[in-house]
């Protein structure tokens, strides 16, 4: 058995985006602990390689392969390789600047094929696990015989939304201000100010619709789908995909990463353990829209004012608003209302922390009541592993469905603000901080309700029938062994001559 799963090798490639390598990093460990005899690789460009690497444990055998890419060679500014680091307008220019890996990704596989040979007849085996923007790579694991998942970060429902909208764009035959989708009637209705930019403003001919027709009709070609997800809470959305490309769909969630990620920020970590010691049980908000967003100066003006007026506790990780480097020096003296900083240092009432903050770490303190968030997946799964409610800013991509699935069908959610533009008034928001973390509201109390029946959903979901003294194996750990099964068993090898 230990002879064949040396000839195992998995290979992951996330797209070259925070929100994509997270997830992805958490499932190459995730499949490293599951057995020591896989041969995990991680293929990336080189700076993101290069931040990737203090993320991986010391006795982590996960090989780093960097795949070339200069982005100045696709009309980018030097050293963007990450949309972390890149306007929002060009970011569908390093997404069209990707299609460019293909060929020097085939070479890459090519080569771990021919460096990891067995003896003569013996066949070697291995897995792609590439991203949802990378549908190509499905093409080059066909033309190769190799096996292939692509691995979705967001949620089936989610998802699903994106998915159809993009292939369908019904809201370009209707003049409602609400309308069904074609093809996935169980998500009732979308209303036009949920859709992204990049999808409301396409036509059909404008390079995101020509990059995301192509790249999700390529999924067709894959061998199946792994979400970060739990089917308890998300089956309607994962169904959609098996009905849709008629290809299996495995959701092996929550795979999340815990830990600094290769980050270092401005506050010692052991700061927020000691503030949160030293707040009430349930007390606080933590306040944090992911790594690629942030709100407008007028927005983050009356947001000020609110979490000034709840007089709850929060943390808030802060960057500079819209039309500003997201990475330059935040100016609270500009941005934030008069005197605020100071009466949250003396009334120790609030934390402001610039650009990043221990997510996990602080969303696992019993002290942390609600969580105000961008509803990217990765911060769903990890608020929903702790029991912790949250408050909806959707504010692009697939995020606006997350927080339709979160409010509608599973009652975790209140939606606070819709989108980087809206209005947003300061007693609007101390209103939904109320009702969420309030004691006396009836919906307050069973969305926290729901919360902690989630958390023992994901809990359920992974665990693994062994020795914990559970007999049967949870839905995610199943999904996982399933997948895995399904690529070993695979007639898809080489065989080498």
């Amino acid at each position: 058995m230990a002879e064949e799963q040396q000839k195992q090798s998995i290979v992951l490639f996330p797209f070259m985006a925070q929100g994509h390598i997270i997830p992805f990093l958490a499932l190459a460990l995730n499949l490293e602990q599951k057995s020591k005899n896989y041969n995990i690789t991680i293929i990336n460009t080189p700076l993101n390689i290069q931040k990737l690497q203090p993320s991986l444990p010391q006795n982590s055998s996960i090989k780093l392969i960097t795949i070339p890419f200069i982005s100045s060679d696709h009309n980018l500014p030097p050293n963007i390789e990450n949309t972390d680091t890149v306007p929002y307008n060009l970011v569908i220019k390093l997404i069209e600047a990707s299609l460019s890996l293909k060929s020097p990704f085939k070479n890459i596989i090519k080569n771990i094929l021919n460096q990891q040979k067995q003896p003569q007849q013996q066949q070697h085996k291995i897995c792609i696990i590439s991203d949802i923007f990378f549908g190509w790579t499905s093409t080059v694991a066909k033309e190769l015989g190799v096996f292939h998942v692509i691995f979705s970060g967001c949620s089936g429902y989610g998802l699903a939304c994106y998915y159809s909208l993009w292939m369908n764009l019904p809201h370009r035959f209707t003049d409602s201000d609400e309308f069904p989708l074609p093809d996935f009637p169980e998500a009732r209705l979308i209303q036009r100010n949920q859709l992204p930019n990049n999808i409301s403003q396409a036509d059909g001919f404008d390079d995101w619709s020509v990059f995301q027709r192509k790249n999700l009709s390529d999924w067709v070609n894959s061998d199946g789908i792994i979400f970060n997800s739990v089917s308890d809470f998300d089956s309607v959305g994962l169904n959609y995909f098996v009905k849709k490309l008629k290809i299996p769909v495995w959701p092996i969630g929550p795979v999340v990463l815990s830990g600094s990620r290769g980050k270092e920020g401005e506050i010692n970590p052991s700061f927020y353990k000691e503030w949160l010691d030293s707040k009430p049980l349930n007390s606080v908000l933590f306040v944090c829209f992911g790594s690629m967003n942030t709100i407008s100066s007028d927005q983050m003006m009356q947001l000020g004012i609110a979490l000034e007026k709840s007089g709850e506790n929060f943390i808030w990780v802060v960057r500079p608003p819209i039309g500003f480097d997201i990475n330059s020096e935040f100016k609270p003296e500009e941005w934030l209302p008069s005197g605020f900083m100071e009466k949250m240092v003396e009334t120790k009432k609030g934390i402001i922390v610039n650009n990043w903050a221990p997510q996990v770490e602080i969303l696992s303190h019993v002290s942390v009541s609600a969580f105000l968030s961008h509803c990217g997946w990765n911060s769903v799964l990890e608020s929903l592993s702790h029991g912790v409610p949250i408050l909806g800013w959707p504010m692009a991509a697939e995020q606006f469905f997350n927080c339709k699935l979160l409010e509608e069908e599973i009652g975790v959610c209140v939606e606070v603000a819709r989108g980087k533009s809206c209005e947003v008034k300061n007693e609007d928001i101390v209103e939904k901080i109320e009702l969420v973390m309030g004691e006396r509201s009836e919906k307050g109390l069973k969305i926290r309700e729901n919360a902690c029946r989630v958390r023992e959903m994901i809990k359920n979901a992974v665990r693994d029938g062994n020795g914990d003294g559970f007999e049967v194996k949870g839905s995610s750990v199943r999904g996982i062994d399933e997948f895995l099964g399904a690529a070993w068993k695979s007639d898809k090898v080489i065989v080498n001559e």
